[in-house]
């Protein structure tokens, strides 16, 4: 048998998806009761060199089905464990595992999209769920639209364009002028600025909103600001506001921004990438009120509604904004003769061609388990982050710096000896003990900036987070701290 045929046997992937599913099984029951650690860390350069070695050295003589065990085995030991309850580290959650096996289906199968006849499936899931998050907004279903793509920074660059040529009526033919500004909360994403560069504005060219003590755009002073840009000359394109901003989990007042943006005629983008799914939950999409006024939303379903990564939503409230993104002819995909079409054919609007099935998995757990589902993820990691804003208060130790409005919570270990030091000694010392807890396998958390200085963040990406589990984070935290003194 040739290797091609080997490759392509229903047989062989039969036989390899029992190892597969054996592995995979094991590994989950591990990790979530855990068995293992939350990060296997290695150093990248050993790391790279000993997958560099598995390629070279190929299966030799060793069977099939013993090698692709053992590769199996190897990615599994050495990876990151987001299924792990001690994983509260970046916005990437521990996905529902059930999910992964419709993606799969798509991968085994390479359900692409581009035009509708190549992934007709693909296509009619996409078209359900942007209407279900359309919904979900308060917008109306005949007149608005959207899209799946390839992350948050991706789709934050896409919405961004096309307010820029809603804006610009001629920048995709002539370019943009150099007196044009984008106006955006200051702890935005990074995407924000990358698609200001990307997009001919200039990174100097964003603009930072003013924000208030407790880091929301504060609407008077943007109101202040878009006049002022206006009195010079600048054009505005769009306003960035946030539900939730990055570093804190802060939620805009989306009415009160709304209000200034359609006084003054400017584009509202809300990146709502991680907390747009707080309006699955009814006692927390209050926090979104005014959502539907924006002209373009970001919302991630591989943040807050567990669904394995990328699978992004950028939704239009004027669904007909989508075709003054790109305003290019290309008659060998999309088909002239048959217009209607092109409210189905995806690569019109996206800046990708060939785009994955990236809403199977959504599509499969929302038909599956309903909206409740993500109601209680919500509903629950955003009970865990507010238990360890908690704890964290009730230490003498430990300094919270904000009170979470979701599962974001940042804050500092100020042990006696660090508390009066300098604070140089005080960043540094947040720093050193993150990167020791993180290799040590026995939590991840991550670091952040903010107001100039160094501090532990954690974010809840798992529902299998427990209390006890955050009781000892700080335990943990404490006891990594002696042994650096030490």
């Amino acid at each position: 048998m040739s290797l091609i045929d080997t490759a392509w046997s229903p047989d062989l992937f039969a036989s390899l998806t029992d190892i597969w599913k054996q592995q995979l099984s094991a590994h989950l029951r591990s990790v979530q009761a855990n068995d293992e650690k939350v990060l296997n860390w290695s150093e990248p350069a050993e790391a790279a060199k000993l997958a560099a070695e598995l390629m070279a050295r190929g299966r030799s003589t060793s069977s099939i089905e013993d090698c692709f065990e053992s590769l199996i085995r190897q990615a599994l030991s050495a990876g990151q464990n987001l299924q792990h309850p001690r994983y509260i580290g970046h916005q990437v959650p521990a996905n529902i595992p059930l999910a992964a096996l419709f993606d799969a289906a798509g991968s085994v199968t390479n359900q692409v999209m581009a035009i509708y006849e190549m992934g007709p499936w693909a296509t009619a899931v996409e078209c359900a769920i942007v209407q279900a998050l359309t919904d979900k907004i308060g917008w109306q279903s005949d007149t608005a639209g959207g899209l799946l793509t390839s992350g948050g920074s991706l789709a934050n660059l896409t919405a961004l364009l096309t307010a820029r040529n809603v804006c610009l009526a001629d920048s995709w033919e002539t370019g943009v002028p150099s007196d044009v500004v984008l106006v955006a909360h200051p702890d935005t994403h990074y995407s924000i600025a990358r698609s200001a560069g990307i997009l001919g504005l200039g990174t100097q060219q964003v603009v930072r909103a003013a924000i208030t003590n407790d880091r929301h755009i504060d609407p008077q002073q943007l109101s202040n600001q878009l006049r002022s840009l206006r009195e010079a000359n600048k054009t505005v394109t769009a306003v960035v506001a946030c539900a939730c901003a990055t570093p804190i989990g802060a939620f805009d007042d989306l009415n009160a921004v709304a209000d200034v943006c359609e006084n003054q005629d400017v584009w509202l983008h809300v990146d709502a990438a991680h907390g747009a799914s707080a309006l699955m939950s009814r006692q927390h999409r209050h926090k979104l009120t005014g959502i539907e006024r924006a002209d373009s939303v970001v919302w991630d379903a591989h943040k807050m509604l567990f669904v394995p990564a990328l699978c992004a939503a950028l939704l239009y409230k004027n669904r007909a904004h989508r075709f003054e993104t790109f305003r290019q002819d290309a008659p060998y995909l999309f088909d002239p003769s048959n217009p209607g079409l092109a409210d189905y054919d995806s690569g019109i609007s996206t800046i990708e061609c060939t785009k994955r099935a990236m809403g199977f998995g959504l599509w499969g757990i929302w038909s599956l388990f309903g909206e409740e589902l993500f109601e209680q993820m919500v509903d629950r990691t955003f009970e865990r982050g507010h238990q360890l804003w908690q704890k964290l208060n009730d230490a003498d130790d430990f300094e919270p710096l904000h009170e979470p409005e979701c599962n974001i919570v940042a804050f500092r270990y100020l042990p006696p000896h660090i508390a009066n030091a300098s604070e140089e000694i005080q960043d540094r010392f947040q720093f050193d003990l993150r990167t020791r807890l993180i290799q040590s396998g026995d939590f991840y958390i991550v670091q952040a900036k903010l107001n100039g200085r160094s501090v532990l963040r954690a974010c809840v990406m798992n529902p299998l987070t427990t209390e006890a589990d955050l009781q000892e984070l700080l335990n943990t935290l404490r006891r990594h701290a002696i042994d650096m003194m030490a």
